[in-house]
């Protein structure tokens, strides 16, 4: 697989938006070039939602959830950089959505690189991302919430504790949404309240919110909720 070099900083105590452009003097790592599965071919003129699978999976999984929503935007799903299982991880963790901080920084810095070379400033670009990948948009959005349109959060975590702010207000006017299971047994419960509690009534963000009896996974409810938020934020 190609492997490409991007400057990273790992100073987790640093809380600047995560891009190759702001780290001098940091060591580089290799991580493998970004994979993307495609709804379509890309558009430029569109809005961009990435899709953002969950630990152990992969792209090709993920990318069906663009089936069940709106038409207008290009949808692409990123295959995430670290190797897991039979799939791959955004991150490494210190337990079920803790992410190291570390390791979060080196992948949002990969990311970034990619995305700012599809969706340069102007272009609208929404984060969709399940489990884990719920962890990574949600890191990538408290690192620059000013670079995003808005981020949906299905199943997962925020990032607690992980080198990115989670102070009051830093979502302020942000469209989120976030969907929870009362069944879920993966996400640790009490990661899941801070979450829900966060987004809905610290973070300033515009959240919307659902919850349903169900487990974890995106069932067909969240789908259609997700596609009618999606569609509000393209505007009439």
């Amino acid at each position: 697989m190609a492997r490409r070099r991007t400057q990273l900083c790992l100073d987790e105590h640093r809380r600047i938006p995560v891009n190759r452009r702001n780290y001098g003097g940091c060591r580089l790592s290799s991580l493998p070039q970004p994979t993307i599965a495609w709804q379509s071919p890309d558009d430029p003129r569109k809005p961009l939602v990435v899709l953002l699978h969950g630990r152990g999976s992969r792209e090709t999984d993920i990318i069906a959830l663009a089936n069940h929503l709106p038409a207008g935007p290009a949808y692409a799903a990123v295959r995430a950089p670290l190797a897991e299982g039979p799939g791959f991880a955004w991150f490494a963790n210190r337990g079920i959505g803790r992410p190291i901080s570390a390791s979060l920084t080196e992948t949002m810095a990969w990311f970034t690189d990619w995305l700012d070379g599809v969706a340069p400033a102007g272009r609208p670009v929404i984060l969709v991302g399940f489990s884990g990948g719920a962890a990574f948009a949600g890191g990538l959005v408290l690192s620059d919430p000013d670079r995003f349109a808005g981020a949906a959060i299905l199943y997962g975590t925020l990032p607690f504790d992980a080198g990115v702010p989670t102070t009051p207000g830093r979502l302020h006017g942000i469209p989120m949404f976030v969907a929870h299971g009362d069944a879920d047994s993966v996400i640790p419960a009490e990661l899941l309240k801070s979450t829900w509690s966060y987004l809905t009534e610290e973070s300033g963000a515009q959240t919307t919110a659902i919850r349903s009896a169900g487990g974890h996974s995106i069932g067909q409810d969240d789908a259609t909720a997700l596609a009618h938020w999606i569609t509000d934020l393209q505007g009439p």
